[in-house]
């Protein structure tokens, strides 16, 4: 049986022994690989008080395109319902790798449901198709997404009262794949994000039922069938402490 394989990362390819785990996953070196990225999830982003944060991740963008694949392709989900799938879905199933990009999470979500890729993504990814996540890109796949319900319940909006992330209205969820069985919290000790320090995050872990990975910007996590590698030149904790047992 094939086994899944996940590079679980915070902010993409930074440093050598990341870019190792990407090439073990591949099974061949970088520029003999071709890969697919997709960047749906930063469309959310407006210029102003996320302008730091949309540059920093497109930083992550072009230093993945700077890794001299063979060749690197773009798959933007808004685009997919309205093309038939025998135009695009060749395209993921000829690449040696599926990247999915950082932004926001509830929208990113809710298009990759609209496009058809939470539908099709079990079937590719169990054929042994390296998975590459990149911040949301990453929790995607966990076992949930943090938001605040009360005010979700008031607006149907979905919030991140954690990351300070608001959905596009009319274009938001929280529905993940469930492909592992824990959660990630990204960019730990970020200047751009000042409030994630292991501190708070400790905190945030007591909210819910499976364990949590606080991860930098210098840190992976390799996930083979299930079975969890830290990959990190950098900083990283598991909060193993669920709700159930306090």
């Amino acid at each position: 049986m094939t086994q899944m394989k996940l590079l679980l990362t915070s902010a993409g390819i930074t440093n050598e022994h990341i870019q190792k785990a990407l090439v073990d996953l591949l099974g061949k070196p970088i520029n003999q690989s071709t890969a697919l990225f997709v960047p749906t999830a930063i469309r959310a982003y407006p210029n102003g008080s996320y302008y730091a944060w949309k540059s920093a991740l497109m930083d992550g963008i072009h230093s993945l395109g700077r890794l001299e694949w063979k060749k690197f392709g773009i798959l933007e989900l808004t685009a997919l319902p309205s093309l038939k799938k025998d135009i695009w879905l060749p395209e993921i199933e000829e690449a040696n790798a599926l990247i999915v990009g950082g932004g926001n999470g509830f929208y990113l979500s809710f298009w990759m449901q609209k496009s058809g890729l939470f539908e099709i993504l079990p079937e590719i990814l169990e054929n042994g198709k390296p998975y590459v996540g990149i911040s949301a890109g990453s929790m995607i796949l966990t076992d949930s997404l943090n938001f605040n319900l009360e005010r979700f319940e008031k607006t149907g909006v979905y919030y991140d009262d954690e990351y300070n992330e608001e959905a596009p209205t009319n274009a938001g969820s929280d529905k993940t794949m469930h492909f592992v069985d824990f959660v990630i919290r990204p960019h730990l000790n970020s200047a751009i994000l000042p409030q994630l320090t292991l501190e708070n995050i400790e905190k945030w872990a007591t909210k819910i039922d499976v364990p949590l990975y606080a991860i930098d910007d210098q840190t992976a996590l390799k996930v083979i069938d299930g079975k969890v590698e830290v990959i990190t030149e950098g900083k990283w904790k598991l909060f193993e402490k669920s709700r159930k047992a306090i």
